[in-house]
């Protein structure tokens, strides 16, 4: 299980591919997922938001949980597999957690529960019935996703659950992380793409990065750079990085990064579930540069 002390560098929120028929694309998944593991990443995020975990059944997370375990396997890397186990419901959490535990689930991605606005004990209280599973938890904060903002003091306390071993952190600014960081605290994890290099100098410990599903060997030179204190040739490489990131986010996550990676030949279809759609026209045109 994930420690830590062992929750840093580069992890990649996977993407989940569908076939004509909507149905999970193992195969697509499986080249992915490979490739990905051989540019030497820190992890990888199972059924996040950025897989549609919202779309996806029990069984369909056996398959890409078992899937990722084999591209694993065959990469010869030992990198965490976190699952993304977080709903609005707490029960719901636990049980996912539960299961996640028993596909072997290095640790859960549980998001701040969304849409009902709870309020910050209801929030304090949805982690500890997480946390109590026995399976280490990573506090997802993205405020703008989920309807309510986690006050400085609830994130604390949060973090001193035993069980929690640290943050990703979708705000949009290094407020967050730069207090924590001076206050002492666990790991956090930059999740807002934009901000990747002036989160780590604000204190994270790495990012977990849609945008890595792409150019991932950049992005973890980057975060390589960054570590060993190359500090403008890592801010060279994200301000390259920056107008692709932007790209990706113009239009609803993952499409831009299906469509991409479809082009790119990495997945069959760049298909996705409703109601997300695929991307525009107009912004094709803009990605097409990176094909």
């Amino acid at each position: 299980m994930l420690r830590e002390k062992d929750l840093h560098g580069i992890y990649v929120p996977i993407i989940t591919p569908f076939d004509e028929d909507y149905e999970v694309d193992a195969a697509s998944f499986y080249n992915h997922v490979y490739n990905v593991f051989q540019d030497d990443v820190d992890g990888l995020v199972v059924n996040g938001t950025t897989g549609e975990s919202p779309t996806i059944t029990s069984e369909e997370l056996g398959i890409l949980f078992t899937t990722a375990q084999a591209a694993r396997e065959a990469a010869h890397v030992n990198v965490p597999l976190v699952v993304g186990t977080g709903t609005n419901d707490t029960l719901s959490t636990v049980r996912k957690t539960e299961a996640a535990g028993k596909l072997g689930a290095d640790a859960a991605l549980v998001v701040v529960p969304y849409y009902n606005r709870p309020s910050q004990q209801g929030i304090i209280e949805h982690f500890r019935k997480a946390a109590s599973v026995g399976v280490p938890i990573i506090l997802y904060e993205a405020p703008h996703r989920t309807g309510v903002t986690l006050e400085l003091d609830t994130v604390r306390t949060i973090l001193d659950i035993d069980g929690v071993i640290g943050m990703k952190d979708s705000t949009p600014n290094t407020r967050l992380v730069s207090e924590l960081t001076r206050l002492g605290s666990k790991p956090i994890l930059c999740g807002e793409d934009s901000l990747l290099f002036a989160a780590l100098s604000s204190g994270a410990k790495g990012v977990m990065s849609a945008s890595a599903n792409v150019e991932t060997e950049r992005f973890v030179a980057f975060y390589r750079h960054f570590l060993a204190g190359q500090h403008e040739q890592s801010k060279q490489l994200f301000d390259e990085l920056l107008p692709l990131i932007r790209l990706l986010f113009e239009e609803p996550n993952p499409a831009p990064l299906k469509w991409l990676l479809e082009q790119q030949g990495v997945i069959e279809s760049g298909i996705l579930r409703l109601p997300l759609m695929s991307v525009t026209e107009g912004l094709k045109e803009k990605l097409a540069v990176y094909v």
